[in-house]
């Protein structure tokens, strides 16, 4: 998705409460937000390497929004839940909880006996008493068909580096701190007096 609808200079770096409250309210409530830069995708029939394109891209992240499924199996693996689902308070009122995020890891094969990747999926939602808002159950009054869409989640996509890193801190090393961590021992180093 090479147009993502940001002015040059502008990066979709949101934290978990703006994904939840400024997008995923918005989403749920069929409310309009601008600028419009992630789209929908139904994810699960898609391994996670083939997202290239088809979501929101911010340097090594894809953002989408989907609807949530109990089967997240694609055609070459799964995505296996990892814990327990993670509240998202709000930073105004740290009482209020704005939504939920539950972690998920890619595995290659058939459940359960997939191998572990380095694909990392953070869904977030809307808690459960927020789904079925007004807007929708008056929308319905008017006549409009009754669409489920109380299930919208925000996905977000990367490749978790083998050091651990999520791709959140992009510091390279300079050549001196290249020099001095391949160093073994502290007394190879010679100093000038």
């Amino acid at each position: 998705m090479a147009d993502n609808n940001l002015p040059p200079g502008f990066r979709f770096y949101p934290t978990d409460e703006e994904l939840v409250v400024h997008f995923l309210h918005r989403k749920d409530g069929y409310l309009p937000f601008h600028p419009d830069v992630i789209p929908d995708l139904e994810v699960y029939p898609y391994n996670p390497w083939e997202l290239e394109g088809k979501a929101l891209s911010e340097g090594s992240k894809w953002y989408y929004y989907s609807r949530k499924m109990q089967n997240r199996v694609t055609e070459s693996g799964y995505w296996k839940a990892m814990g327990m689902d993670e509240p998202i308070m709000s930073s105004s009122n740290s009482r209020k909880m704005v939504g939920m995020k539950k972690y998920y890891v890619f595995h290659i094969g058939e459940p359960p006996a997939g191998v572990w990747t380095n694909w990392i999926m953070h869904e977030y939602r809307l808690p459960d008493s927020s789904s079925g808002s007004t807007s929708r159950s008056s929308s319905r009054k008017r006549g409009q068909p009754k669409l489920e869409y109380s299930k919208w989640v925000i996905c977000k996509v990367y490749e978790q580096r083998n050091d651990g890193d999520d791709g959140d801190n992009d510091t390279e090393l300079s050549c001196l701190d290249e020099v001095f961590l391949s160093m073994d021992d502290l007394d190879e180093i010679s100093l000038p007096n």
